[in-house]
Parts: C-alpha cells; sequence; structure tokens
C-alpha cells in the first residue's frame, strides 16, 4: 500500500497538473472571467486535494480486504474514478452555484462537465502515476483481472 508521503506526492501533483488545464479549458468554455474560474478551480483543487487523500487510502484498504492486493485493473480503475468524482460533485456543486452566482442547475451542469474532465484526466493520471510509481507488491503479482 502506498505510504502517506507517496499519497500527498500523489494528490499534490494531480492537483497542480489539473489546474494548469482545467482554469482555460474552463473559461473559454463556460464563458466565465479566467480569475472566476481559477478561485472555483484552486477552491475545488483544495478541496478534491483533501479527498484525494482519505478517499484513496480507504479505496485501497478496501481493495485490499476484497482482493489481497492493491493492484487495479482497468474495470477497477473505472469504478475508482466515477464514485471519488461522484462524491466530489456532492461537494463542489453548492459551492460553483453560489460564488458563481448561477443556478443549481447551472452548477449541476458545469460541474458535471468538470467531473466528465477529471474523469478522463483522472484515469490517464493515475494509470501514469502508477507506471511511474510502482509498488513493489506488483512486482511478482500478474496482470489484474
Amino acid at each position: 500500500m502506498r505510504s502517506p508521503l507517496d499519497r500527498l506526492r500523489h494528490a499534490l501533483s494531480f492537483e497542480i497538473l489539473a489546474l494548469f488545464l482545467v482554469i482555460p479549458l474552463g473559461a473559454l468554455v463556460f464563458g466565465f472571467p479566467a480569475h472566476d474560474i481559477g478561485v472555483v478551480a484552486i477552491v475545488s483543487a483544495s478541496i478534491a486535494t483533501l479527498w484525494n487523500i482519505l478517499y484513496n487510502y480507504g479505496f485501497d484498504l478496501g481493495l485490499k480486504r476484497l482482493t489481497a492486493s492493491t493492484l487495479k485493473s482497468l474495470r477497477m480503475r473505472v469504478i475508482h474514478a466515477l464514485l471519488f468524482e461522484f462524491g466530489l460533485l456532492l461537494v463542489l456543486m453548492p459551492f460553483m452555484a453560489w460564488y458563481l452566482e448561477v443556478s443549481l442547475w447551472r452548477a449541476l451542469v458545469m460541474d458535471a462537465a468538470f467531473a466528465g474532465f477529471y474523469l478522463i484526466y483522472a484515469l490517464g493520471f493515475n494509470w501514469a502515476y502508477d507506471k511511474v510509481f510502482p509498488l513493489p507488491e506488483w512486482q511478482d503479482a500478474g496482470p489484474p483481472q
């Protein structure tokens, strides 16, 4: 299982790279000034970083109990990403509506669009992270089922 320091490196690198992508894309797609999207993105990233650390630790504990390993198959990576984004969506939507002064419906649509981006981004980032920083326990394991 990953150490707390490794989890911190993972969460921070995930969010910093995402900010460089999501702020200009969000401003372009939604028509808000970059600084407004930037505030939303930075607050969201801060909340998401804490959620990332807690969620990934809990997910790995559960996975290890169920399968005796933290090695994730493609199917498990998709489940992992979907559950992460759903939990985050519940927390971020009210903040977005309040800060951007939009309806909850518009905030839901915007949040869903951000979640869609992050689903794809999380799948790719986490896969790459696991390739760059593999755990020793994965060396002897065969391909995940």
